[in-house]
């Protein structure tokens, strides 16, 4: 399987990319030349990050008939100081909120998408260290 996607410059340091039929604006903040159109890069590598072991969890848990009433993650990156300026380490916190909701089943969806399911988290952890932690509100 093969995936490719088109991103063009449009000014400045603003580039568009359609990803899925969505366009998609990233530029860098005013002191690097951009003028702040949209997201930087790094910032969306997280965001790739979270949806995808995101969907894998609510998958898994509703497979597993596992209500949640909201769920939102968390991601914290180290970047290093020098060029090229690149993640060293990724820390995931799942929240979720809910009644009686059962840790154990929380792992086991959480411990799935990690360990299994999520692309994303196969690729990061082969250039990087890549931490979760689960919180129940």
């Amino acid at each position: 399987m093969k995936n490719s996607t088109i991103v063009e410059w449009k000014e400045g340091m603003a580039f568009e990319a359609e990803v899925d039929g969505f366009k998609i604006i990233v530029d860098a903040k005013e002191e690097h030349g951009g003028t702040g159109q949209g997201p930087r890069p790094k910032p969306l590598m997280m965001v790739a990050l979270a949806g995808c072991t995101g969907m894998d969890v609510i998958s898994i848990l509703k497979k597993m008939r596992v209500e949640v009433d909201n769920f939102s993650i968390k991601i914290d990156g180290d970047i290093t100081d020098e060029h090229p300026k690149q993640f060293t380490k990724m820390h995931i916190i799942y929240e979720f909120k809910g009644n009686d909701l059962a840790m154990k089943k929380l792992e086991k969806a959480v411990n799935l998408s990690q360990e299994r399911y999520c692309g994303v988290s196969a690729s990061y952890g082969k250039a990087m260290e890549l931490t979760h932690e689960i919180k129940i509100i």
